[in-house]
């Protein structure tokens, strides 16, 4: 039997077509499950930051009733409710009750209710007066609470991405999800600041572009720099900064690139963004939120030369270094924390994306 020329280019075309379609359909099933992989990741992380602001909760409580039974140390006197109002001190002390019970049940909360109880506690955080706290307590609610609003965002995050892709029509039709549950958003109230409860106040809150700067030899290049209010503690951190007014991501970049190095680059030759961070940090005796996008470039090896560093970047910029994972790892082990977190991990995605021009998903990072 044969076939008319026709036929076999129909039949090519079909062919192609299926391989087409294959093709697409493995490499969505993998980016579906990539995507399933970072929401689960990102509840993991939402669910550590909630149970520790449960147990920093539970200290808030214990503090607020140690301070009750300084003022009051013969309650039996007087019973709450008994003979005229109830005093100021002991509403206190029942709100610390309610709050070290609501933080117990925080913990012991499965999923379907965790929602409400993580409410009812961040309305009981609310009300408490720090006057009665410990500085450094303080300062513990409010990086706790930061870090819930942050791991939350996270989370809703990677909902978001995960369920635009798995909503899709093809997607479903093609059963490309599997049999893996949809996730679900996280909804837990948030204040206007991070730390609302705690009287500590956002004063800055910006966009920054950075840079995972590669060498030859696949090393990245790291600044050392400290807080100028605590000039005894240092930590590493990439090239980059702040997206300035009617700048976009990543022309900011490539600013940044020429002011802390004196490299001028192409903004094309940039990959990315390839990582999302956000962090709540104090600095220079302010409290800041920066949102990070972290981009990807391989560059020749040069001469550190910073081109345009502000005067308080030459005051707490001190060092350089082309780092290695292994170098990463040392600088960790001797106490000078690297950012972002685990970057001797992700190194080799980078190292990965920069080979390569097609568009990456935007993931979250520490």
């Amino acid at each position: 039997m044969t076939f008319s020329a026709t036929t076999v280019l129909v039949l090519g075309l079909v062919a192609l077509l299926v391989l087409a379609l294959g093709v697409w359909a493995y490499s969505t099933a993998n980016r579906l499950d990539r995507l399933h992989v970072r929401s689960d990741q990102s509840w993991q992380a939402l669910d550590a930051a909630l149970a520790r602001r449960a147990v920093v909760a539970r200290a808030v409580a214990m503090a607020v009733a140690d301070h009750h039974r300084q003022q009051q140390p013969d309650l039996g006197v007087h019973r709450f409710g008994e003979a005229g109002p109830v005093s100021a001190d002991a509403r206190r002390a029942e709100r610390a009750t309610q709050l070290a019970a609501l933080a117990d049940r925080a913990e012991r909360a499965d999923r379907g209710d965790r929602e409400t109880i993580e409410n009812q506690l961040s309305a009981a955080l609310s009300v408490v007066d720090i006057d009665h706290l410990r500085p450094q307590l303080v300062a513990e609610l409010a990086d706790a609470e930061a870090r819930v609003l942050i791991a939350r965002r996270f989370h809703n995050d990677a909902v978001r991405d995960t369920l635009a892709l798995r909503t899709r029509r093809p997607v479903r039709i093609l059963h490309l999800g599997g049999t893996a549950p949809l996730p679900h958003y996280f909804e837990i109230t948030e204040r206007a600041t991070p730390a609302a409860a705690t009287g500590l106040v956002v004063h800055i809150t910006r966009t920054s572009a950075r840079v995972i700067l590669l060498d030859e030899q696949n090393r990245v290049l790291l600044l050392r720099g400290h807080d100028p209010m605590i000039p005894e503690v240092a930590f590493w951190f990439t090239v980059g900064g702040g997206v300035e007014p009617g700048e976009n991501l990543r022309d900011a970049a490539v600013r940044e690139i020429y002011e802390e190095t004196g490299q001028r680059v192409d903004p094309a030759s940039l990959r990315g963004p390839l990582w999302r961070r956000v962090a709540v940090f104090p600095f220079n005796g302010e409290l800041i939120r920066s949102e990070e996008l972290f981009f990807t470039l391989r560059s020749p090896g040069f001469e550190w030369r910073p081109a345009d560093l502000t005067a308080l970047e030459r005051r707490t910029i001190t060092d350089h270094r082309w780092c290695t994972a292994d170098d990463i790892r040392a600088l960790d082990d001797a106490g000078e924390v690297v950012y972002p977190y685990h970057l001797d991990e992700l190194l080799t995605e980078a190292v990965t994306a920069v080979e390569d021009d097609t568009q990456h998903v935007v993931r979250s990072i520490r």
